[in-house]
C-alpha cells in the first residue's frame, strides 16, 4: 500500500508506548516511515509493542511523571534527533463521585496526565527549538467537553492538557514547532472495558447495558477503534498549517444528545 504521508528520516517518541493506543501509534508512524522510540514503565509491554512495529522501533523505560526519570531518558537519547513527540501516557483514574475521591487519587491522575506532558515537553523541546522544527501531539480526550459522570479527575486533567497545548503552541509555534492535541472519544479496548465494569458496579446495571448506554451518546452510536485514532495522528502530521488545534475523533461523542 502506498504511503499517503511520509515521515521518512524522522524520529518519533511515543509515551505510553506499551498501552494499546501506544502500539497503534507505533505501527502507524513506522508504516509512514518514522523511526519510533516507545517509552513507558512496563518493559515487557514495550518490547511486545516494538516487536509489532518492526525494526523501526526501539524502547526506553521511563516514568514520565518523575523528573529524574525523564531527565535520564533525555540524556540517554541525546544522540537521537527526536522531531516528533507524542504524549500518550496517561491513567484513567477512579470511577466514583467527586466527594468519594481521595486527594492522592486526584494527584496521581494529574501527575500522569498533565505533569508528565509538561516534563516531556520541557525535556525534548530544546533540541526542536534549536533546529527550528518539530511536532508535539498531546493525546487529550473529548471527556470534559460534555459531562462524564463520576470521572472528574480524568476529565479535568484532559481539559488542562488542551489548555497546555494551546498556550504552548503560542510559545513555540513562532520558532517552528507545531503543538496540537488529538482528542479521541472512547476507544474500544481494555480501559473502556474496565470503565464499563466499574460503571455497572456503581449503578447496578449490566456491563453490556453500561456500554450500550455510553455508545448511544455518540452520533455514530459506537466507540472509535485504535487504528482510527492512529491514522488520525498521522493525518495531522500531514497538515503543515495545523498548530494550536484540538482535533476530535469521537464518532460524534460531543454532538448534542
Amino acid at each position: 500500500m502506498a504511503r499517503s504521508v511520509s515521515l521518512d528520516g524522522r524520529t518519533a517518541l511515543v509515551t505510553g508506548g506499551g498501552a494499546p493506543l501506544g502500539r497503534a501509534f507505533a505501527l502507524a508512524l513506522a508504516d509512514a516511515g518514522a523511526r519510533v522510540i516507545l517509552v513507558g514503565r512496563n518493559e515487557q509491554a514495550l518490547a511486545e509493542a516494538a516487536a509489532k512495529a518492526g525494526e523501526a522501533a526501539r524502547t526506553a523505560v521511563c516514568d514520565v511523571s518523575d523528573p529524574d526519570s525523564v531527565r535520564a531518558l533525555a540524556a540517554g537519547l541525546a544522540d537521537e534527533d527526536v522531531s516528533l513527540l507524542v504524549n500518550n501516557a496517561g491513567v484513567a483514574g477512579p470511577v466514583r463521585p467527586l466527594v468519594d475521591i481521595e486527594p492522592g487519587e486526584w494527584d496521581d491522575v494529574f501527575a500522569a496526565n498533565v505533569r508528565g506532558v509538561y516534563l516531556m515537553c520541557r525535556a525534548f523541546l530544546p533540541p526542536m527549538l534549536a533546529a527550528g522544527r518539530g511536532d508535539i501531539v498531546n493525546v487529550a480526550s473529548v471527556s470534559g467537553k460534555r459531562p462524564l459522570l463520576n470521572r472528574t479527575p480524568y476529565t479535568a486533567s484532559k481539559m488542562a492538557l488542551i489548555g497546555l497545548t494551546r498556550t504552548l503552541a503560542g510559545e513555540v509555534g513562532p520558532r517552528g514547532v507545531a503543538v496540537n492535541s488529538l482528542s479521541p472519544g472512547p476507544v474500544r479496548g481494555p480501559r473502556m472495558d474496565r470503565n464499563f465494569r466499574l460503571t455497572a458496579e456503581l449503578t447496578g446495571c449490566t456491563v453490556e447495558e453500561a456500554e450500550r448506554d455510553f455508545s448511544s451518546r455518540a452520533a455514530l452510536g459506537r466507540l472509535v477503534e485504535e487504528d482510527e485514532v492512529a491514522r488520525a495522528l498521522v493525518a495531522m502530521l500531514a497538515m503543515p498549517g495545523l498548530c494550536g488545534a484540538d482535533i476530535d475523533l469521537s464518532a460524534g461523542m460531543i454532538a448534542p444528545a
